[in-house]
């Protein structure tokens, strides 16, 4: 909100001295900490008491959902990140959420959709490298068959 650099605090603090006086300088700046202190606290508190207002309202639900809504790779991201930080944090496996990771639940009924789809990606993604190897290969083949014949085509040349 402001910017006070060091000039600025320079000027001050001559133009206090000349005004207040050696005397009553370091009451005067001890009377503007405190204040200074006060008025820090109670934009703190302010700020802290808006964030629980926002979190109990939900709208940091609405934020996340907009967040998600806006760049969809990133809020899956965060998902990772959230869900190895449980893991991180809870090796204990008494610990962990069941709801979260039990293979009945939603999110293992599309955890495992998720594994069958990687895995029929994988099966097709090997059936086209071997096809296309095999493929290769006959190329390969019909070359060196058709160099022997070229070969065999040409009269050799005495030397």
């Amino acid at each position: 909100m402001f910017d006070l650099g060091w000039t600025e605090l320079l000027v001050i603090g001559i133009v206090a001295l000349i005004v207040v006086g050696p005397k009553d300088l370091p009451v005067l700046f001890r009377s503007v900490g405190r204040f200074v202190g006060k008025a820090r606290g109670m934009a703190r508190e302010f700020s802290s008491a808006m964030h629980d207002a926002a979190e109990q309202s939900g709208v940091n639900d609405v934020a996340k959902g907009l967040k998600a809504a806006s760049n969809p790779m990133a809020a899956a991201m965060d998902e990772v990140k959230d869900v190895a930080r449980d893991l991180g944090d809870n090796l204990n496996p008494a610990k962990l959420d069941p709801a979260k990771y039990d293979p009945t639940s939603e999110i293992g009924k599309l955890a495992a959709e998720r594994a069958k789809a990687a895995e029929k990606i994988e099966a097709a993604s090997a059936r086209a490298a071997a096809d296309r190897l095999s493929r290769e290969a006959a190329e390969a083949q019909a070359k060196a068959a058709e160099y022997e014949a070229n070969l065999a085509d040409k009269p050799e040349s005495k030397a």
